[in-house]
């Protein structure tokens, strides 16, 4: 799949199929997340992989919109690790490069995903902490459910020429 058509046929996909996904796949995603452009390449995120269904299933606890996690066999937690920051007030948008392109890795090897926001909602944050022992300086950032898609992602042509300005508002 080329990169413009990736781009413009993932989806969010809340309904998978009752398969795990391999290791291998979970490790092309995350080295795509970690390629993800940074502050000062300060790279400020954390990965925790979730696939005890026991611990996906308490997730829905805490996070109403993420109920898809009582039937997905796999779950990444995109975290911000506080503790060395040299561009303050810049880890979010590197959270949010990372995140995107675990969406974009995993709908282009087959699979589909949803991102769930946590950050900066605490309950949900606090939720993931307890939930998983996430230390003090560990920021929650996403969570993204992923497995195989249950339906199929099509293009849809989302470009509105009323919200570009050339050269100036």
């Amino acid at each position: 799949m080329d990169a413009l058509d990736c781009i413009h046929t993932r989806r969010s996909i809340r309904k998978y199929e009752d398969k795990d996904v391999p290791d291998d796949l979970i490790k092309q995603i995350l080295n795509a997340a970690m390629t993800a452009p940074s502050a000062g390449n300060q790279q400020p995120w954390q990965f925790i992989v979730i696939k005890d269904r026991v611990v996906l299933g308490k997730i829905t606890e805490f996070h109403e919109y993420a109920q898809m996690c009582k039937d997905v066999h796999l779950a990444i937690l995109v975290c911000a690790d506080t503790t060395s920051l040299r561009h303050e007030g810049m880890w979010e948008q590197d959270c949010s490069a990372a995140t995107q392109n675990i969406l974009l890795s995993a709908h282009a090897l087959g699979l589909g995903a949803v991102w769930c926001g946590v950050y900066p909602r605490d309950a949900k944050m606090n939720g993931f902490s307890k939930l998983l022992g996430i230390p003090e300086k560990i920021i929650p950032f996403a969570l993204i459910p992923i497995g195989y898609p249950l339906q199929k992602s099509s293009k849809v042509d989302r470009y509105k020429k009323e919200k570009v300005h050339k050269d100036k508002w």
